[in-house]
């Protein structure tokens, strides 16, 4: 931290790489995720012992706030097992496609998981969901124009069988997201950030 002698760096972050001396698989399967073991060392100190970092490979996510005409946003109400939680969240699908483009995973999945395509796409942000851990980077979109087309022949099995989707007011998303009644991390950042930028609600009919 800067105690104000000197310069700070600056504000962003920037990609870097400690060296690796081993690398270990503590579980991989045909699954899309895998945890990994790598012992690390301290950058210009060949003297101090490696020390153990575990790292849960991740292909990284694409999300989307899909808003119609009314300022209402496409929400999911979906169980998550390892939370112990029934969230309301936004359709959102993994980057498990190699070469496949963010924004173009969002426009698949909106119509897999809800149905909708949609005609205009602004990307928020990007955010790494817990870099002390994984490497998983969510792009999250705002989506517009949207029209009903229907879920092909996706089928969904497992918690999504028991998904549930309706359509909830933005505004009313930003109050249950600053009282703590909405939680899960991509609903939160979505709503916030495309309030502050005047996006969608309220704030967007006063521009």
């Amino acid at each position: 931290m800067d105690d104000g002698a000197g310069t700070q760096p600056a504000l962003r972050d920037e990609p870097a790489s400690w060296p690796v001396r081993s690398s270990g698989d503590l579980h991989r399967d045909g699954w899309v995720v895998a945890l990994r073991e790598d012992r690390i060392q301290r950058p210009g100190h060949p003297e101090e012992e490696p020390f153990r970092r575990v790292v849960l490979e991740h292909p990284g996510a694409a999300v989307i706030l899909a808003v119609d005409d009314e300022e209402r946003v496409l929400c999911l109400w979906q169980y998550r097992h390892a939370a112990q939680t029934r969230f309301v969240e936004l359709p959102a699908g993994l980057l498990d496609v190699d070469g496949e483009e963010p924004v173009d995973v969002a426009r698949r999945e909106l119509v897999e998981e809800a149905g909708y395509e949609a005609q205009e796409w602004t990307h928020l942000v990007s955010t790494y969901s817990s870099p002390g851990i994984s490497e998983e980077l969510a792009h999250i979109y705002l989506a517009r124009g949207l029209r009903e087309v229907g879920r092909g022949d996706f089928v969904p099995a497992h918690e999504e069988a028991e998904m549930e989707a309706g359509w909830v007011a933005f505004d009313d998303m930003v109050g249950a997201v600053l009282d703590g009644r909405l939680r899960d991390a991509p609903v939160v950042i979505a709503v916030l950030a495309a309030h502050a930028r005047g996006l969608a609600g309220s704030a967007r009919a006063s521009r």
